[in-house]
């Protein structure tokens, strides 16, 4: 899979729910720039997922089950405040 430009995904970030725009896009911001492959990897995987799905994992606990994914959700987390 070739990786989207920032441009894109910035786009991409663009959810309909407020508290998911602000973390996919904060994270992007911060951390696409100096992110390794595998976790860019994983952010571009994350915003295939349902937007219920998404929210689950940034917002409600939930967790993937792949953990290179749970990495990734781990990251956006904890750098939300």
């Amino acid at each position: 899979m070739t990786p989207a430009a920032p441009g894109v995904l910035r786009w991409r970030c663009r959810r309909g729910m407020k508290e998911l725009d602000l973390l996919l896009g904060a994270w992007l911001e911060r951390r696409w720039p100096t992110a390794d492959a595998s976790l860019r990897h994983s952010f571009e995987w994350l915003l295939e997922q349902p937007d219920p799905e998404i929210a689950s994992w940034l917002l409600g606990g939930a967790r993937p089950q792949d953990a290179g994914h749970r990495v990734l959700i781990d990251d956006i987390v904890r750098r939300r405040d």
